[in-house]
């Protein structure tokens, strides 16, 4: 009598434990911002035993081979140097097996433009939804953006680091 009840209590902890595993191997979880079809999340829920992976930040790569390296010309603007740092954020990810469905947290630093010294948002969003809430990729992360004074290169008016989990 006594292994049965061995046998059972081994069979119980163990169907728990596959059962604890499943339950850890959940989806990330986005909670949509109400009322509003701006594309970003109001939160992400990382389920537990998700691997987070935290990417540096990327800056832009010269767009415009022709224009003299030491000028925003050779740069763009804030969309164009918005949608190279979101193309390198990307190629990154698929060198790690990930992709931009799985950023869950963006923070965007922008400087001010030239012309007006204030960041371009609108640019930069322009560049921001070619990546995230498109029929090809719906997923959003939660997402920050802040103006700031400089970034390493003076021509640089766009960094973007970015945290994904690893499905």
């Amino acid at each position: 009598m006594s292994k049965t009840i061995i046998t059972t209590f081994l069979l119980t902890s163990l169907l728990g434990g596959l059962m604890a595993t499943q339950a850890n191997a959940a989806e990330v979880i986005r909670h949509k911002l109400p009322n509003s079809d701006f594309p970003i999340s109001l939160a992400v829920e990382i389920p537990p035993g998700a691997t987070v992976v935290n990417l540096s930040g990327v800056v832009p790569p010269i767009a415009d081979s022709k224009a003299d390296p030491k000028t925003l010309a050779a740069y763009g603007d804030t969309e164009v140097q918005t949608v190279n740092v979101l193309k390198n954020i990307e190629g990154t990810l698929k060198s790690l097996n990930l992709t931009m469905g799985d950023v869950v947290k963006m923070q965007v630093y922008l400087v001010g433009t030239p012309e007006t010294g204030k960041m371009d948002f609108a640019g930069f969003m322009k560049g921001y939804t070619q990546f995230f809430g498109t029929a090809a990729q719906p997923k959003l992360p939660t997402r920050s953006a802040f103006q700031v004074a400089g970034l390493a290169n003076p021509n640089y008016l766009v960094e973007i680091e970015v945290t994904a989990v690893r499905p």
